[in-house]
């Protein structure tokens, strides 16, 4: 990763160090602007470049990303693309990009994949943006876009964050919890919202919540969110954050959906639903509900109070945080069962891992890491439960706790931890051969994490079935 770091830092655009701090300054500089119910992108560029590529990029089902869904340029000279994945601005016919550019934007909802979800919309007309949508960095060819790596924020570090000011002509904007006027942002990780909310505060968990969300889902998160953050803290210590906010946005009640979704910033749960399959609290829905908040608050604790090293990793905290929900779940109602979302991740798993699950990413295949994160853990806890009688918080709390000062859960950690309980250098063999090379016969290379684990299934046809 170093190396490939190395190389495409080699491609950008000279940069200018900083005489005080040894650092180059920002390359970019954006305003994001609400007047009159319009939405303008006022970019600042401080050098001539060919082609200048977002940091965070996600293409969608046509192949574009979501920005040319809703950002139009209107300075002459400047052109919104995807190239090979990438949003970027390019100037036309090989020119620089002009070094000041004005897009008009049309902010909608769209739920990511893989990323933060750029734009939450509420019921009010309020809007919340994703700060980290508008990095900049600047290339000298499109071909450099080729050898750019998967994860373009250590590029970002590298090359200076776009500094970004939040400016409503209607008022002060929220940004992390305080209402201010014209806030700027470098590198904050959070939700910017413009317009009004109903902000509750509250002794464990804050919330902002759309007026329009059905009733009983702020009533499910603010009778459920505190009894699960509770349960985590009791078991493995303090989380990320000793007030955390939940902002909760209503996107409308769209025929025949029921989404949820959502993600974990510094101190913020963000959760967006849409869809007539939420307005009524069915056990099902309640369930996912229920669901939806155990995962997002277990980031507080496994992506935030420790993380990974790289988004190889990433199975150790999508699949820790799925099995720390189900065991939560089954503590604060033990009529949960969670049969269905174990089977479902070992099907998963051997669905993608005919391929090695550590660069499923690449492929698109986000789910891998969820899946194969979750049996793994089963596998961990199995083992923890044979050596100890415990779970797997018993597990999880000493990673946790010894990763505490840096912060950073590494593979090697979580692996060695799992050889010390299991006694079976084997297991962790078949572990990595699933994260690096994936296998002809993903069935029998998860029945053997199985085997070793002593976690009991059978088989029926090609599928393992837990028992």
């Amino acid at each position: 990763m170093i190396r490939s770091l190395a190389a495409a830092l080699a491609l950008l655009m000279p940069t200018a160090a900083s005489a005080q701090t040894g650092t180059p300054p920002p390359p970019a500089a954006a305003v994001v602007r609400h007047e009159g119910g319009a939405w303008t992108l006022d970019l600042t560029l401080d050098r001539d470049a060919p082609l200048w590529v977002f940091g965070e990029s996600e293409a969608l089902a046509d192949g574009r990303g979501w920005r040319l869904h809703q950002w139009t340029v209107e300075t002459p000279g400047a052109v919104l693309e995807t190239i090979g994945g990438r949003d970027v601005l390019r100037g036309v016919d090989g020119a620089p990009v002009p070094r000041r550019v004005r897009l008009r934007m049309e902010p909608r909802f769209v739920d990511l994949q893989a990323n933060y979800d750029p734009v939450l919309t509420f019921s009010t007309g309020a809007v919340a943006w994703y700060s980290e949508a508008f990095h900049l960095i600047p290339l000298e060819a499109a071909d450099a876009l080729a050898s750019l790596p998967r994860d373009l924020g250590p590029m970002v570090d590298a090359v200076g964050p776009t500094r970004t000011t939040w400016s409503d002509a209607d008022g002060a904007v929220l940004a992390q919890g305080q209402r201010l006027v014209d806030p700027d942002s470098t590198r904050s990780g959070t939700y910017i919202l413009f317009g009004e909310a109903d902000i509750r505060p509250g002794e464990a968990v804050s919330t902002v919540v759309d007026p329009g969300l059905p009733a009983w889902i702020a009533a499910e998160l603010s009778d459920y969110a505190p009894r699960v953050a509770a349960y985590y803290a009791a078991r493995l210590g303090p989380g990320g954050s000793d007030a955390p906010t939940v902002m909760m946005s209503w996107t409308g009640p769209t025929a025949g959906k029921t989404s949820m979704a959502g993600s974990v910033l510094p101190g913020l749960v963000v959760m967006a639903f849409e869809g007539e399959g939420v307005l009524e609290a069915t056990p099902g829905v309640r369930n996912m509900a229920r669901w939806f908040i155990g995962h997002e608050s277990a980031h507080f604790w496994l992506g935030q109070t420790v993380h990974y090293e790289s988004a190889l990793d990433s199975w150790i905290t999508e699949g820790g945080a799925d099995l720390m929900t189900i065991r939560a779940l089954q503590t604060v109602d033990p009529a949960y069962g969670g049969r269905g979302r174990l089977q479902a991740a070992v099907d998963d798993c051997i669905g993608f891992a005919d391929e090695p699950v550590a660069t499923s990413g690449d492929r698109g295949e986000f789910k891998a890491h969820y899946a194969c994160g979750a049996v793994f853990a089963m596998a961990a806890e199995a083992v923890q439960k044979r050596a100890t009688g415990g779970d797997w918080f018993d597990f999880l709390q000493p990673l946790i706790a010894a990763s505490r000062a840096d912060g950073v859960l590494t593979r090697e950690e979580w692996l060695s931890a799992l050889d010390k309980v299991s006694g079976d250098p084997a297991l962790r063999r078949d572990i990595e051969t699933l994260l690096d090379q994936g296998s002809d016969d993903p069935a029998g290379l998860v029945a053997a994490v199985l085997d070793r684990s002593g976690l009991a299934y059978r088989r029926e046809g090609s599928r393992l079935v837990l028992d």
